[in-house]
């Protein structure tokens, strides 16, 4: 019994199939990006090309484009992160962050999501298609050419626009940097990159929404909110059109508020509602500005001297895009009014302590009550009666 339980172990261990060899298809497609990152930050076209499918003709045309497009840029790095690998056969698709830092400019990389497809030819993986992962939008030079204009403290790069326009937003800009560090006082880059894109759509098509989301809006900003570590990278992106119907004051006004928003970023969080977010970037870049409420909250001033004073501070719903334009207008104004209260009432610096106490909250439950109470001693009911008769007192 013994030497047959031995024998049939000696048959079973000759007879097993050898343990199955790891899957390195992530492993050698990051290889294959690393090679292509390494290329674009020594400028190197053709070894960047080198990870193009060789029969995939059109792509390899269009990935020649988008490097000769990024020539202007001052590329600080450049990087990829696979994060999910799906394959058949000798066919790929994979799920990858491009990573990307402008130097002198960006403290944290820009984070874009990828979606590529591959296929290998001879043991080795080639990109067959590089398209804009889920949710992102597409990249400035994958929209033409890209032309950068240095400020003092700040980058523009535009597509499809004139040299002498982009120097036009970036003495905008110079001037915003400043207005924001005088208000905020809090440490941050310092520093604003400013996107031109050609068109309304083209805006759009950076930010992965309709072209209608963003009709009539001037500028937006870009990046991830949150409270510790290094600041992420922002972008304030123009509406071309939009942006053109504005005076020189409308301008500075639009372009000062999205500032503000770059140097708040570590400081907004999901407990910051939105009334303070974007009433704080009004608060700024209205600042010093001498115009009076009725000035600017002039569709406020409407609903007040027709009766309709608003019962409570703007929620997050009122600053949808695409809706109703009035009512977007009187919740920007609201904002703007109720951080303008808390700086004639309680100071500036006491504003910008509430602003980054609320941000400082685990949650948005509770964050505005608690900042109430400990940065300027009222609670939200007795601010809103406040807020209401500030209204009434300023634009009545």
């Amino acid at each position: 019994m013994v030497a047959l339980g031995a024998a049939a172990l000696v048959l079973a261990s000759g007879c097993a199939s050898p343990a199955p060899r790891p899957d390195s298809t992530g492993q050698d497609i990051q290889a294959v990006l690393d090679r292509r990152a390494a290329a674009v930050v020594d400028r190197d076209e053709s070894a960047y090309l080198t990870a193009v499918e060789p029969q995939a003709t059109a792509e390899r045309a269009v990935e020649q484009r988008e490097f000769r497009n990024l020539a202007e840029i001052p590329l600080g790095s450049w990087g990829y992160r696979v994060k999910s690998v799906r394959h058949t056969g000798a066919r790929a698709t994979a799920e990858v962050e491009l990573r990307y830092r402008i130097k002198g400019y960006d403290l944290s990389p820009v984070v874009s999501a990828r979606t590529l497809k591959l296929a290998e030819h001879g043991g080795r993986w080639y990109i067959a298609t590089d398209r804009p992962g889920k949710g992102a939008g597409r990249l400035l030079w994958q929209q033409g050419k890209v032309t950068a204009v240095a400020g003092g403290h700040s980058l523009v790069l535009g597509v499809g626009q004139r040299a002498r326009l982009l120097r036009e937003v970036a003495a905008v800009a110079d001037r915003a940097v400043p207005a924001v560090d005088s208000a905020w006082q809090e440490k941050w880059s310092g520093r604003v990159v400013v996107l031109m894109p050609s068109s309304l759509e083209a805006m759009a098509s950076l930010l992965g929404a309709p072209a209608a989301s963003y009709r009539g809006i001037a500028a937006v900003t870009t990046g991830e909110a949150g409270s510790s570590g290094s600041a992420p990278a922002d972008r304030v992106i123009i509406n071309p059109q939009a942006f053109a119907v504005l005076g020189e004051f409308g301008q500075r006004v639009v372009v000062t508020h999205e500032t503000t928003h770059v140097a708040t970023r570590t400081h907004t969080t999901a407990a910051t509602p939105l009334w303070l977010s974007e009433g704080f970037a009004d608060w700024v870049a209205y600042r010093g500005s001498g115009r009076t409420a009725p000035q600017a909250a002039p569709e406020l001033q409407s609903a007040v001297r027709s009766g309709s004073l608003p019962a409570t501070l703007p929620t997050d719903e009122d600053f949808g895009f695409g809706g109703d334009a009035d009512k977007l207008a009187r919740a920007y104004e609201g904002g703007w009014l109720a951080c303008k209260l808390i700086a004639q009432k309680w100071g500036e610096a006491k504003l910008t302590a509430f602003y980054r106490a609320v941000g400082a909250h685990k949650t948005r439950d509770g964050a505005v009550e608690k900042a109430m109470n400990d940065v300027l001693g009222t609670t939200p009911e007795d601010f809103a009666a406040r807020w209401r008769e500030y209204l009434r007192d300023q634009l009545g």
